[in-house]
């Protein structure tokens, strides 16, 4: 093979062989990648072969099963990302001068924020912005984070904590609230004002999704351990088995509602962990879209405090 020339490498390869080139690294087959990519295996196979002999190098090593990159086509790959990336940043920004704010965006949080918080906010995002096509992805907090970063979800709102990667995205704080102990009407401990979790730990202790991490982290640093009785994945099924009488809980204050806290004994948890830092995530080194950064400014501006409980 011959030297990597940059101007031969500008007059000879088109962006669709790159694209050819991501699918191939991505599927791990080049069949897969012709087959996404909507051209028969040979074109693909052709394109690829003719763009290893502009890179002067073996970009894929084929296997039985498939093609993984070589050191160098995982370079090549990460930039052609970048480029892929920087063409979509000047599609929107030209389109924003041409059709207004318009187009899909993809964002990504939890049930224990959609709920208080973004959904009052994305259906005022949605009257102000018709052109614009909302994508919800509720998923868990740790996903988040890698759906920004892998390019799945324009947006992410999250709550933070200490064991994420935010590696891959830039982080600004949008607002906080805090965790909660709830606990039945005529429990031991209703007349206090604050329990701690150590309190907590010795009773039925009802973890929510993935507030059963943080209750096992937090048990751990007590140098105890934490087997739940109950594990559910609703907020609301973990009030009802408190209200029940069948143990306690802790949870974000957002999401006991009014009527719920008529029917509980609601204390503040007087843990550090305890507040709940929610912040918006974006892909690392990339402006959002006009829409991504008008839905960012909107969230910013003014996050309906009066909405969230």
């Amino acid at each position: 093979m011959g030297s990597f020339n940059r101007l031969h490498l500008i007059r000879q390869v088109d962006l669709f062989t790159l694209q050819l080139f991501l699918s191939a690294v991505e599927e791990r087959q080049i069949g897969l990648a012709a087959i996404r990519e909507n051209v028969a295996a040979s074109t693909a196979t052709k394109r690829i072969h003719d763009l290893e002999g502009i890179a002067g190098i073996e970009l894929l090593e084929r296997t039985p099963k498939g093609v993984v990159p070589t050191p160098a086509g995982e370079v090549l790959a990460r930039h052609v990302r970048t480029i892929f990336g920087s063409i979509e940043d000047i599609r929107t920004e030209i389109a924003a001068f041409t059709e207004g704010v318009r187009g899909d965006l993809t964002i990504s949080s939890a049930r224990s924020i959609i709920a208080p918080f973004l959904a009052h906010e994305l259906g005022e995002f949605n009257r102000q912005f018709p052109l614009v096509r909302l994508v919800v992805h509720e998923i868990e907090n740790a996903e988040i984070v890698h759906q920004v970063a892998r390019g799945e979800a324009d947006v992410g709102v999250f709550a933070s904590a200490h064991e994420l990667d935010l590696s891959g995205v830039d982080v600004r704080p949008y607002r906080r609230d805090r965790i909660v102990a709830v606990l039945p009407i005529g429990h031991r401990m209703a007349g206090r004002d604050h329990v701690t979790f150590a309190d907590l730990l010795p009773e039925n202790l009802i973890a929510v999704g993935p507030m059963a991490g943080a209750f096992r982290a937090a048990a751990r640093r007590l140098g105890e351990d934490f087997e739940p009785t109950f594990s559910v994945r609703s907020g609301s099924v973990a009030l009802s088995l408190v209200q029940a009488g069948l143990g306690v809980t802790a949870q974000p204050e957002c999401l006991v509602s009014r009527d719920f806290a008529e029917r509980v004994r609601v204390l503040e948890l007087a843990e550090p962990w305890a507040e709940r830092k929610i912040c918006i995530a974006t892909a690392r080194g990339r402006g959002p879209s006009p829409a991504g950064q008008a839905l960012i400014e909107q969230l910013l501006d003014h996050p309906a405090e009066d909405d969230a409980t």
